[in-house]
């Protein structure tokens, strides 16, 4: 265990305070068992207090979770880590993850609380928490800006009290590797064993991941990461950076490694691209979609005559496969579901049914079927969430110098209702028709259109951000070959999701 580094993801729950990314209960739960499969020590599955929908998914996933220690984010007061222990009541490995900010800033400014006040409360919190679960993690907040010995004092006091990991982040992303692998390493010197030394590192100047593996190197057995790097701000030390520098640089850091399964990297990646609607910049490390693409002709013939030329970790390693045809439209179920479960899905019989069905249809539109294509519709379809609306029929007409038209027909509690509206082009008609239809108007504030896979077919996903009465950046996504049909897919889900959230 002195050599293994504990990778403790937080994509759902720092990775969701990325604007626009915020997820329902449906896709949390595929993300988390996709985590699972990706080998992930510890998964920080939400803010249990922070609403009864965070509660009911950090619950969820501790019943569903089997090889995997589930984690609540609670701050050092009562009502918080009572909800993250009635939450993760029924996980198999659980862990409550409470917090108090540390530097001088934050407690004079944020806590208005002295010193003394702060180690008070950070023990009430650790011994309150033990008598939920046995595994508690205490965080200083913005441990990088703070006094050392002051944090040695906090955290004495708290592995007293019963933490059995002491997290020291660098929480507004200030700290260079040189100054934290120097704090770390005196910090791992005075715990001396008592409890794991955790980072947890924002990427506000784009040093994340090198102050991560700074800390590593100085002697932190814990890392707290996200998918593709997303969460607050600049985002957060990304996952697949860290384990793959690990990985690939053992001259340097042999015999430290992790558990990750790095041929799920790549797929657990596309999963949380598609759900959140961010997409990691192309040229993105590790998963970008030009982190393998060649264009210079000096590249290219390196690369053709031996990989490693310019190639220092494979694409496969990652899960990477080249895209090719897979399925058409005369494969039949049994080869689809062995397709699906090689990409990572296991879905129940109707589940499966109906993704299935929706391959049929794709396949008969569309002349090539790729991977990408097949994450897209099943992702679709799993985080599906209750059709209170439901889009039946388009019909759209544009022109360059007059408004454009839309004719929708919706279904609802088994009616079937159609209108029609203009609008400032098609996208707007289509918009307007659903507010009439549902008696429910939208604010449109973010819209992005992504082709899943390549050809002048491919298949559109359409992201959208919506406010509904108050409620901000609901985001809905929709599937389909006609952008304009996508469209209207992605608006009525933000629709639905935002009647879902509305009735808890």
């Amino acid at each position: 265990m002195d050599n293994k580094i504990i990778i403790f993801d937080t994509t759902l729950r720092d990775g969701e305070q990325s604007p626009g990314a915020s997820m329902n209960t449906a896709e949390k739960l595929q993300i988390a068992l996709q985590l699972e499969r990706l080998g992930v020590d510890v998964m920080e599955a939400g803010f249990a207090a922070a609403s009864p929908g965070d509660f009911d998914a950090v619950n969820q996933i501790a019943k569903q979770a089997s090889n995997i220690t589930v984690c609540s984010l609670a701050r050092a007061v009562e009502r918080d880590i009572k909800a993250a222990g009635e939450a993760l009541a029924p996980a198999k490995y659980k862990r409550i993850h409470t917090f108090i900010a540390t530097s001088p800033i934050h407690m004079e400014f944020k806590l208005k609380m002295k010193p003394d006040e702060v180690i008070k409360r950070a023990v009430e919190a650790v011994k309150y928490a033990k008598s939920f679960c046995d595994d508690v993690e205490f965080s200083c907040e913005d441990a990088g800006r703070s006094d050392l010995e002051f944090l040695k004092e906090i955290c004495d006091a708290t592995i007293s009290a019963g933490a059995k990991t002491i997290n020291l982040p660098d929480t507004v992303g200030y700290r260079l590797p040189s100054e934290l692998s120097q704090m770390i390493g005196q910090m791992v010197q005075f715990i001396a064993g008592r409890a794991v030394v955790s980072v947890h590192n924002h990427n506000d100047l784009g040093l994340a991941t090198a102050n991560s593996l700074a800390c590593v190197s100085a002697g932190a057995r814990q890392v707290e990461c996200t998918i593709n790097g997303i969460g607050e701000r600049a985002g957060n030390a990304a996952l697949e950076e860290i384990v793959m520098a690990i990985k690939t640089r053992q001259d340097v850091f042999a015999p430290l490694y992790t558990d990750i399964i790095c041929k799920e990297i790549y797929p657990t990646s596309r999963l949380i691209a598609s759900i959140t609607g961010i997409e990691p910049q192309p040229n993105k490390a590790i998963v970008g979609k030009n982190a393998f693409a060649h264009e210079s002709g000096i590249h290219q013939d390196g690369v053709l005559k031996h990989k490693e030329t310019y190639e220092i970790i494979s694409a496969e390693s990652i899960g990477l496969e080249k895209n090719s045809l897979v399925l058409g439209k005369h494969s039949g179920r049994h080869a689809f579901k062995d397709k699906l479960a090689a990409l990572g899905f296991d879905l129940e019989s109707e589940a499966l049914n109906t993704a299935f069905e929706k391959f049929k249809d794709l396949a008969d539109k569309k002349k090539e079927i790729f991977d990408d294509d097949l994450r897209a519709l099943v992702a679709e379809e799993i985080t599906k969430i209750p059709q209170a609306y439901e889009i039946v029929r388009l019909l759209q007409s544009s022109c360059n110098n007059a408004l454009a038209s839309a004719s929708v027909s919706i279904k609802h509690n088994d009616e079937v209702v159609s209108d029609s509206a203009l609008g400032n082009g098609t996208v707007d008609a289509i918009f307007k028709v659903v507010d009439r239809i549902s008696g429910v108007s939208g604010i449109l504030k973010d819209y992005k259109v992504t082709a899943v896979s390549q050809g002048k077919d491919a298949l559109a996903k359409v992201d959208v951000k919506v406010e509904f009465e108050g409620f901000n950046a609901v985001m809905g996504h929709g599937l389909d070959i006609d952008t304009m049909m996508a469209s209207a897919k992605a608006y009525v889900g933000a629709l639905n999701s935002f009647l879902k959230m509305k009735r808890n």
